[in-house]
């Protein structure tokens, strides 16, 4: 049965699951240091997102009929504009997701603020809009995070693992207007299928799950929040799920979660402003080490 005193999502929907992709293209720790000039399998391999995993995903979700969230560095944006832009006319929700997948914990005040104010503009020079969402590239952030992004207009966040529901964020011990949207780790596809080269570890075995058990992981994932009435997101990587073999399992995904029939499928705009406008039935918090702790509706 449902959490006691739980959400309650619209028209009366048991769950809700929030779809959400991290194309993250070729950025990373390697970009941000510029290492990845030097080993252009890196680049190739990160590449492979925005050139061919957005579109064959961008199709899945018209089969299906579904829209989703897609995280996107702003750097991936003004290298490859026109798929970024193909997100959008498709009625898909883009995100912040740093210029160049930064840890927002190495960044200071003013950097964290630059990086976000670079991106907007980006954003709204190649796409005609700036983002309400964001996701920290790595799952880091600094105490000062969740009051910068609150002052540069944004919605939620999708950044922390520390629930199954969403919940207004608690910022110098006062409740704020910013969202979180938690993302499980259960959800995220580089547990899965992502795997070391350098060492290879473990070596000698395989080192990718069977498409068969990341397929029944993450419908049993669905069907426990389900059966709870809380909130599923995903931290998908385009160029780690959507190969043609994985599309086929992050397809069957999807349709289990959309014939389970009484889940709110939702972008994150959309969560944030159900959590702001029917806020006594969520609770409120900091979230992030030295922060209040206020506990509303549980």
């Amino acid at each position: 049965m449902a959490l006691t005193g739980g959400p309650v999502w619209p028209d009366g929907k048991r769950s809700c699951v929030m779809l959400a992709f991290d194309v993250d293209g070729p950025s990373g720790s390697a970009m941000v240091d510029g290492s990845i000039w030097r080993m252009p399998r890196l680049f190739v391999q990160g590449a492979y997102g925005p050139f061919r995993a957005v579109p064959r995903i961008l199709d899945l979700l018209e089969r299906v009929g579904v829209r989703a969230t897609f995280f996107v560095p702003a750097w991936v944006v003004e290298h490859w504009p026109s798929v970024c832009r193909d997100i959008v006319a498709s009625g898909h929700e883009i995100g912040h997701h740093g210029y160049k997948h930064e840890r927002y914990a190495d960044l200071s005040v003013a950097e964290q603020g630059s990086v976000l104010e670079r991106s907007q503009a980006i954003f709204e020079e190649h796409l005609g809009m700036r983002a309400l969402g964001f996701r920290t590239p790595t799952g880091d952030w600094q105490k000062e995070t969740p009051r910068i992004l609150a002052e540069q207009g944004f919605l939620y966040s999708s950044s922390f693992r520390d629930d199954d529901r969403p919940y207004r964020r608690v910022i110098e011990g006062k409740v704020s207007e910013l969202v979180e949207i938690p993302a499980p780790v259960e959800l995220d596809d580089y547990a899965y299928f992502a795997y070391t080269e350098e060492p290879p570890f473990p070596k000698g075995h395989d080192r990718i799950a069977a498409y068969r058990v990341a397929l029944s992981n993450w419908c049993k994932e669905f069907d426990g929040t389900h059966r709870d009435g809380g909130l599923l997101t995903t931290t998908f990587h385009p160029k780690v799920s959507a190969s043609p073999g994985r599309a086929v399992v992050l397809e069957r995904f999807v349709q289990h979660v959309v014939t389970a029939g009484d889940s709110w499928l939702a972008t994150g705009t959309e969560v944030a402003r159900w959590v702001l406008t029917h806020a006594d039935r969520f609770a409120s918090r900091g979230g992030t080490p030295g922060d209040e702790l206020h506990v509303g509706q549980q």
